[in-house]
């Protein structure tokens, strides 16, 4: 999950493969506050909560995760784009987002998921934090 007001959400079966992702605007943090629990509870098995953020927006996302007994994993941006990017690919912030649409398309398409027809990036980048996260561990042993 990319976390903020504006979120990016990505699901992922125990394959290793997206199953779905999206972009939600809560607009607000008290909104999102009353919507993670459902969010959250909708997901069936529910295992790992992999968060990209921190701050008020992700200590919301994890307690809801640890209420519903998920191992919570924090990481940063830098973290999963120095495994998944090359360097060359993360020179400007602009150039990162487009490489890192590029390949959320192409884990997309690995998964057999619907193809996107528009992709916000935060569903992208939720795409590659949940990417990063099943390598992580251990669904898939290596970036497909």
């Amino acid at each position: 999950m990319d976390v903020g007001v504006r979120a990016g959400l990505a699901l992922y079966g125990d394959d290793g493969r997206v199953i779905w992702y999206r972009s939600r605007n809560f607009g607000s943090t008290a909104r999102l506050r009353r919507a993670a629990p459902v969010v959250l509870a909708d997901i069936p098995g529910l295992a790992y909560v992999a968060l990209e953020g921190g701050g008020v927006i992700a200590d919301i996302w994890e307690r809801e995760a640890e209420r519903l007994a998920a191992t919570v994993i924090r990481v940063s941006a830098e973290e999963w784009r120095a495994e998944l990017l090359y360097p060359r690919e993360q020179r400007s912030g602009a150039q990162a987002k487009q490489h890192a649409d590029a390949l959320a398309r192409r884990a997309i398409a690995w998964s057999g998921a619907p193809r996107p027809t528009s992709l916000t990036h935060d569903a992208a980048e939720a795409v590659l934090v949940g990417l990063w996260a099943v390598v992580s561990i251990g669904w898939l042993d290596a970036i497909p």
